[in-house]
């Protein structure tokens, strides 16, 4: 009940009781349209409306929104902020319990997601897709998303998805995918240059020969051997009889360079990835490149979620052009 002071008589405070609206504000809960349902019961478990919205892979915005007339509808405020938590009030909880029984009673269908599959080059998932791809489903909580990593030709072409990225050679996008895909789009050229941590070499200690090198400690990792436009590198790791490490994880080689002062080959850009790393150009006469490719599927490259995948790694990479530029 609600209390009301009305302008009675002069010098005289009345106060005149207002009726409560009926308890059949429930009975509301029946006809809610099942959308509004959804965006209620995800906000009241999720116990934050960013967070709601991204399972609902909506806008904070419309949540909000159909919210606040489901409230103007029921005539009642449904939710409070205990500090920083939001949770239902008295009213809310009634009305939640409400919409359970619905729930049970009419079976409200949970809407499915496709599965998106994205077979990508490790290095490259590991320096240049990661962070967007966080991003991703930052922004979507209700994303189906399968992440295959390729670290050998053998993978690429024993991989099934939906998107695949590969580095192959500059002249042609062979080895390729084991299905039928769209036409191969390039996306970058890399070359590849030993790298050093800046913290373990002073400019005038840096190798500046290639027969400088042998004064060092190398990092290889083990699917490189497969590359061969690399000859020039495993060449040289190959004759070495001591002073070698060979490593079957990328993120372990990239720590073996940036803390164990070793001399490990990697893309250009990763001084861009990581400041604390330096190329050493000039230390080999070949060039050694490799050229980024990606393809869609055939059977699937209509689908709306897997454009939005091919968008966004299309995006990543224009994005990042100044990193491949000006070799």
């Amino acid at each position: 009940m609600s209390l009301i002071e009305p302008t009675g008589r002069e010098g005289v405070t009345e106060y005149r009781a207002q009726p409560e609206p009926s308890a059949s504000w429930l009975a509301l809960a029946a006809r809610i349209d099942e959308q509004v349902v959804r965006f209620f019961m995800v906000s009241a478990r999720c116990g934050c409306f960013m967070q709601a919205a991204r399972s609902l892979d909506v806008q904070p915005t419309l949540l909000r929104k159909h919210l606040a007339q489901l409230e103007e509808q029921v005539q009642r405020t449904l939710f409070q902020f205990q500090g920083n938590a939001l949770t239902l009030n008295r009213d809310g909880q009634q009305f939640h319990a409400q919409l359970i029984a619905r729930v049970h009673e009419r079976k409200l269908p949970v809407i499915e997601r496709p599965l998106i599959r994205l077979a990508v080059a490790e290095t490259i998932l590991h320096d240049i897709l990661g962070r967007d791809l966080v991003s991703l489903v930052r922004r979507n909580a209700s994303v189906r998303l399968d992440i295959i990593s390729l670290d050998s030709d053998l993978s690429l072409q024993a991989a099934h998805a939906d998107v695949v990225v590969w580095l192959g050679s500059v002249e042609s996008s062979l080895p390729s995918p084991g299905f039928a895909v769209s036409e191969h789009q390039p996306l970058a050229r890399i070359d590849y240059l030993p790298h050093i941590a800046k913290r373990y070499s002073r400019v005038t200690a840096r190798p500046d020969t290639f027969d400088d090198l042998a004064d060092f400690l190398l990092v290889q990792w083990q699917h490189d051997r497969q590359v061969e436009s690399f000859r020039p590198w495993n060449a040289l790791v190959d004759q070495r009889l001591a002073g070698v490490v060979q490593l079957h994880s990328y993120e372990l080689m990239l720590e073996m360079v940036r803390c164990s002062a070793c001399i490990g080959l990697l893309p250009h850009y990763m001084g861009r990835f990581d400041r604390g790393l330096i190329d050493l150009p000039g230390l080999f006469h070949l060039p050694m490149q490799r050229q980024v490719w990606m393809a869609i599927n055939a059977r699937t490259r209509s689908e709306p979620q897997v454009q939005m995948l091919a968008r966004l790694i299309r995006r990543t990479f224009e994005e990042r052009r100044d990193w491949f530029e000006g070799r």
